[in-house]
């Protein structure tokens, strides 16, 4: 242990600077809060459903309210309830014990409702597929508008979803 602080003390804490500002986010940023009021004059809330899921894709959703990313400084919120969500986001293969719990929280969300479907999983049903546990990807349960690949998706693919899903809707 001495031999550790002795070190730290001779070569100081050196840790990786800082990344810089993301010009292209704060552009995406200020379209979607634009696009956002346009299509619902209003705030977007969106209401989280974890069908199944690793968790390594909630990390990113919670990473989106994070200063970086601040998408709550947006005037979008997550909700607890379907009834008050204009969003679904829905992440991990639909398990067999999840699928009667995300159609009835499709169902309880009120029109226009928009679905997205965020990772790997959520898309194609990732390393489960289907089987016996599962029913796999999210658009096997309940209709679709924007699924997002990756594992986990980055929290900027995933606001880019959001807008994607919100821009779909307004062409409707």
């Amino acid at each position: 242990m001495h031999k550790i602080l002795l070190k730290i003390a001779q070569v100081g804490i050196r840790s990786e600077k800082p990344p810089g500002t993301d010009d292209a986010l704060r552009v995406r940023a200020t379209q979607l809060n634009g696009e956002v009021l346009r299509v619902l004059g209003r705030a977007l809330a969106i209401r989280h459903v974890d069908a199944g899921s690793c968790n390594g894709c909630e990390l990113e959703i919670h990473a989106l309210n994070n200063p970086y990313y601040n998408l709550e400084g947006l005037g979008i919120k997550f909700v607890a309830s379907p009834r008050h969500a204009d969003l679904l986001l829905v992440t991990g293969p639909v398990s067999r014990n999840m699928e009667e719990a995300l159609r009835r929280t499709y169902e309880a969300t009120p029109e226009p409702k928009l679905v997205v479907a965020v990772g790997d999983c959520g898309c194609d049903g990732g390393i489960f597929g289907e089987c016996y546990a599962s029913r796999g990807r999210v658009a096997s349960v309940i209709p679709v508008d924007v699924a997002v690949p990756g594992c986990p998706p980055t929290p900027t693919a995933i606001m880019q979803a959001i807008l994607t899903a919100v821009s779909a809707a307004a062409q409707r």
